[in-house]
C-alpha cells in the first residue's frame, strides 16, 4: 500500500537522511542532546580564547600542562564510578558535577575576583569539561546504535552538535554585551540542563527496549581503561592517531595564539573567535548532514579517516606559505569543520566494535588522559621550536607536513583494521547485527 500524501514529504526526508524505520525517536532525541552539549560549550569557548590571549602565548603550555594534571587526577575517579555504579547513575552525574561548577565560576566571575587567575583556571576547566562530556556522550550513543547503523546515522546526530555549536558563538556575540561574561555561564548551565533531560529520556527508551540494560553495573578494575588499552592493538591504533591529531592541532592553536596577539593587540578578539567557531560548525553541519554517511558507505572507514590528515598536511602546507591570520582563521574554520563533521563520525564509529567495558573506561581514558597529555607535551615542543633561531610560524608549519603524513598513513591502517574486525554478537530490535 503506498503511503498517504501527507506521509510522503515526510517518507522523503527519513530516506534523505537514511533513517529506517523505529530509529526517528532515539535519533531526534540524540540529536538534541548532542545539540544542547555543544551549545552550552561553545557558548564558552569564545571566553576561554579570550582568557587564553589576555594570560599570553607564553603561558599556553603551562594551561595545556594544567589540564593534562587535572586529567591525570579525574581517570581513576570516572573508573571508579563506572566500576561501582550503574549507566542510569554515573552518566547523569558526570553532567550534574559540571553543572554545579558552572554555578562556581558564575560566583567567581560575577564578584571579579582575580580575574587573571580565575579566567585561567576556566581555560583549563573548559579543556577538561569538553573531553568529558563528548566522551561520554559518545560511549553511550556507541551503546544504543549498532556499527551499521553508526555508518548510517552518527553522522546525523552529529549535525545536532554542530546545530549547537553554531548557535552558541552567536549566542555569545550577542549576549556578551548585554549579559555580561558571567551570565553566560548561567545560559550554558541551562543547556547542560536540558543535555541531562535528553540523556534521561534516551535511557528509559534503551531500557523499554531490552537493549543494554543501563541499570547493571559494568564492574572491574578503575585502571581497566588503561589495562584494556595497552591489551588491545586496535585500541592503541585509535590512540596514536588521536595523539597524532592532537600534536598538529596544537601546532595550529599555539600559531592561532601568537597571530592573533599580534594582529589584535589594542582590541578584543572574541569577535574573531567567534567567527572562526561559526565558520567551522557552519561546514561541520554541511557535511554531516548531506556528505559524511555516504562517504562512509562508499569509501568505507580506511579511506573516510584519511581524509582530514591530507587536508590538514595541505593546509600547513599553505600556512608555511602566507603564515597570516586570515590564513590561518580560514585553515582552522576548514580543518574543524572537517574534524567535527567528518572525522568525529567516524573515529566514533571505531568503538562500536568494541567490549562494553572498553566503550566507557578504555575510550574515555584515550578521549582525556592520551588526548590532553598529548596537548601538554606538543605544547612544550611548540615552546621548543618557537624559541630556537628561525622557528617562525611559517617554518614550524612546514615541520608539521611530515607529521600529518604519518598521521594520514596510519588512520588508514585503523581503517583497515576496522573493516576487518569481527561484529558485537548483539541483536537490535531491528535485527540489524552489530
Amino acid at each position: 500500500m503506498s503511503a498517504s500524501p501527507a506521509a510522503r514529504p515526510i517518507e522523503r526526508v527519513a530516506g534523505l537522511l537514511l533513517l529506517k524505520p523505529g530509529e526517528a525517536a532515539p535519533v531526534i532525541w540524540s540529536f538534541a542532546y548532542f545539540f544542547c552539549l555543544l551549545c552550552s560549550y561553545f557558548t564558552l569557548r569564545p571566553l576561554r580564547e579570550t582568557f587564553a590571549v589576555t594570560s599570553g602565548s607564553e603561558t599556553v603550555p603551562l594551561l595545556f600542562t594544567g589540564t593534562f594534571v587535572v586529567m591525570l587526577l579525574l581517570v581513576p575517579v570516572f573508573g571508579t564510578l563506572v566500576s561501582r555504579f550503574s549507566k542510569r547513575v554515573f552518566l547523569p552525574l558526570v553532567y550534574l558535577f559540571f553543572i554545579a561548577n558552572l554555578l562556581i565560576f558564575y560566583v567567581l566571575l560575577a564578584s571579579d575576583w582575580n580575574s587573571l587567575w580565575v579566567g585561567r583556571v576556566f581555560f583549563v576547566w573548559l579543556s577538561v569539561f569538553n573531553m568529558f562530556v563528548v566522551s561520554v556522550f559518545w560511549s553511550f550513543m556507541a551503546d544504543i546504535f549498532s556499527s551499521r547503523q553508526a555508518r548510517r546515522l552518527f553522522a546525523l546526530i552529529s549535525a545536532g552538535g554542530s546545530a549547537g555549536a553554531i548557535l552558541g558563538p552567536l549566542l555569545t556575540a550577542w549576549l556578551a554585551p548585554l549579559l555580561g561574561t558571567a551570565n553566560l555561564l548561567l545560559v550554558a548551565s541551562a543547556w547542560l540542563c536540558l543535555a541531562l533531560v535528553c540523556q534521561t529520556r534516551l535511557m528509559g527508551w534503551q531500557q523499554e527496549r531490552s537493549l543494554e540494560s543501563v541499570s547493571h553495573v559494568i564492574g572491574g578494575s578503575i585502571w581497566a581503561g588503561a589495562t584494556i588499552l595497552l591489551r588491545s592493538r586496535f585500541l592503541l591504533k585509535i590512540a596514536a592517531v588521536l595523539a597524532l591529531f592532537t600534536f598538529l592541532q596544537t601546532v595550529v592553536y599555539n600559531q592561532q595564539i601568537v597571530l592573533v596577539e599580534a594582529a589584535y593587540q589594542d582590541r578584543s578578539p572574541t569577535r574573531f573567535f567567534a567567527l572562526v567557531d561559526l565558520g567551522a560548525n557552519v561546514v561541520s553541519v554541511l557535511l554531516q548532514l548531506l556528505v559524511t554517511s555516504r562517504l562512509l558507505a562508499w569509501l568505507g572507514a580506511a579511506r573516510t579517516l584519511v581524509i582530514m590528515p591530507l587536508f590538514t598536511l595541505a593546509g600547513f602546507v599553505v600556512l608555511a606559505v602566507f603564515p597570516q591570520v586570515l590564513v590561518l582563521g580560514v585553515f582552522q574554520a576548514l580543518r574543524r569543520g572537517g574534524e567535527y563533521g567528518l572525522m568525529k563520525p567516524a573515529r566514533e564509529l571505531l568503538y562500536t566494535r568494541v567490549q562494553e567495558e572498553a566503550r566507557y573506561k578504555s575510550k574515555n581514558f584515550i578521549d582525556t588522559f592520551v588526548y590532553r597529555g598529548g596537548d601538554a607535551a606538543s605544547g612544550w615542543v611548540y615552546l621548543g621550536l618557537s624559541q630556537l633561531a628561525g622557528m617562525s610560524v611559517g617554518l614550524i608549519a612546514s615541520i608539521a607536513v611530515p607529521v600529518a603524513g604519518l598521521w594520514a598513513w596510519l588512520s588508514f591502517r585503523l581503517g583497515a583494521d576496522f573493516e576487518g574486525r569481527k561484529n558485537r554478537e548483539t541483536v537490535l530490535p531491528d535485527n540489524e547485527s552489530r
